[in-house]
């Protein structure tokens, strides 16, 4: 495959290549908690409709149907990445920073991001109530 994401800019982008830059590590759809100080934690409270195994949506084409606050993800949403984990390549791409080995589209194999320990896949827990988020914060090195 060609490397295009070394080529072309974001907005640039096919919908097919913006689509393979997801590395389907599943940690965007954890639940975060911003608080009064703008400060982000994130939990390993996965989206209700977060598949725990395979680390992807389970109604990925319909996915405002069940969750209505889900962010559809275009070059237009990327001014505030903060929300982003530090390892998601539409982060990186944005803060000009090269893919990690182990993303699938330099290995060329999608399930090298479960390898690498570096989805949520085994670290997520099923959707719990809001007012429980607190309970469930994570520092993980990846986020």
């Amino acid at each position: 495959m060609e490397r295009f994401w070394e080529t072309k800019k974001l907005e640039e982008m096919s919908r097919e290549e913006w689509e393979a830059l997801c590395d389907g590590c599943g940690k965007c759809c954890m639940e975060k908690l911003i608080f009064e100080d703008d400060t982000l934690a994130f939990t390993n409270v996965a989206c209700s409709q977060l598949d725990l195994v395979t680390c992807r949506c389970m109604h990925y084409e319909n996915r405002n149907a069940y969750v209505p606050e889900c962010v559809h993800l275009t070059p237009s949403e990327l001014k505030d990445i903060y929300w982003l984990p530090k390892t998601c390549a539409y982060r990186l791409l944005k803060e000009g920073k090269p893919l990690p080995e182990w993303h699938p589209l330099i290995t060329g194999d999608k399930s090298s991001v479960h390898r690498a320990r570096m989805s949520a896949r085994g670290r997520a827990v099923s959707a719990k109530p809001a007012e429980e988020f607190i309970d469930y914060i994570v520092e993980w090195d990846d986020l």
